[in-house]
């Protein structure tokens, strides 16, 4: 059949925006709460939380408030007074890897893994207020089960992101792992946080081909809102020298990832939270951009790790990846400057 071109459009320079993705997302969310999925972990019972009385965190700070508790998230999470009334999560899970992490065991089997992700994501849930936005990082073996439970949650995926970095670990066997699924999901797509202003970035049509028709726009003038595979400078897996780095600590994810989702999901004094808090990256860049945030960790030993980096070590990559082009070539010559805007591509994706 013979492709239609889209001319429902009224843009400058006389370009289409595709529709669509959005709304069958929506309609998704609808249809998925009344349909029998069934999963692995559905045949293990569902975790029943511990009920704790007025938890106390073991670490606290003001201004802004920022808290960390020591426990499983599935039972702080139910027990918090802030129930409700988070506007932004961000999990970074064990991925079940056998990973030697202080005290939790990586390896369990799989359908109690499963239901354990499903009871943590259903924790994330009922926290989050009604305009609240739910940010998971996980592994390829994992991406489609927590996409199915969400979806028969009722919550709605805004994009299916990629974080991608170029060091991966050697195999032989299969291609190397270089990606990261980066899932966001909200309560209600048309009551969301969503600060697209705070996280432009050079569009390669101005960046490399130095198109006019992005100098037509009435805003944002040559800019974008990043694609949904993220890469770059400062963007790859913190390891060996890197001034970010934690020693102690696996898997740690770059400062300028949780910056992009902190600025594009809350806004100052909005609480974020972290079920998962690892090395403290999600406390450590909320603090620095004036947002309040709760950290849970399972590990006491890691808890006061990312304490001390929360509060004594800070931020060390602020404002680093914002307004960077993200384009992959070198802009082509004798266009640089048309549109009457000059735009310098930093056309290494290399990491540091």
């Amino acid at each position: 059949m013979a492709e239609r071109k889209n001319t429902d459009f009224d843009r400058p320079g006389g370009y289409a925006m595709p529709k669509g993705a959005t709304q069958v997302h929506r309609q998704a969310a609808k249809a998925m709460i009344d349909a029998d999925v069934r999963l692995y972990g559905d045949s293990v019972e569902v975790h029943q939380p511990r009920q704790i009385k007025n938890p106390a965190p073991k670490y606290q700070a003001v201004d802004p408030d920022t808290r960390v508790y020591v426990g499983d998230c599935r039972d702080v999470l139910p027990n918090l007074p802030d129930k409700g009334k988070v506007d932004l999560i961000f999990a970074d899970p064990p991925f079940n890897w056998d990973v030697p992490y202080d005290q939790w065991h990586d390896g369990m089997p799989r359908a109690e893994y499963e239901r354990f992700t499903f009871d943590w994501l259903d924790a994330c849930i009922d926290a989050l207020s009604p305009r609240g936005s739910l940010w998971v990082n996980i592994p390829d073996d994992t991406a489609a089960e927590a996409v199915l439970h969400l979806k028969r949650r009722g919550v709605t995926m805004i994009n299916w992101c990629i974080w991608h970095f170029r060091f991966g670990q050697h195999r032989d066997s299969s291609f190397i792992l270089s990606k990261s699924h980066v899932l966001y999901f909200v309560k209600d797509p048309d009551n969301r946080i969503w600060n697209s202003n705070e996280i432009l970035e050079p569009s390669d049509r101005a960046a490399i081909y130095a198109d006019p028709r992005t100098m037509a726009k009435e805003t944002n003038k040559g800019l974008r809102v990043p694609m949904d595979v993220w890469y770059g400078q400062y963007w790859g897996r913190i390891q060996g020298n890197n001034k970010e780095r934690r020693h102690g600590h696996h898997n740690q994810i770059p400062e300028v990832y949780l910056e992009r989702i902190i600025r594009a999901c809350s806004n100052e004094g909005d609480l974020v939270l972290d079920p998962f808090l690892g090395s403290g990256t999600t406390c450590t860049v909320a603090r620095a951009i004036g947002r309040r945030s709760i950290g849970v960790e399972y590990s006491p030993v890691n808890a006061e790790s990312a304490w001390d980096r929360v509060i004594n070590v800070g931020m060390v990559r602020m404002d680093a990846a914002l307004g960077r082009s993200s384009a992959i070539v070198q802009p082509r010559r004798g266009k640089r400057e048309k549109g009457g805007t000059l735009f310098l591509a930093a056309a290494s994706s290399g990491e540091e």
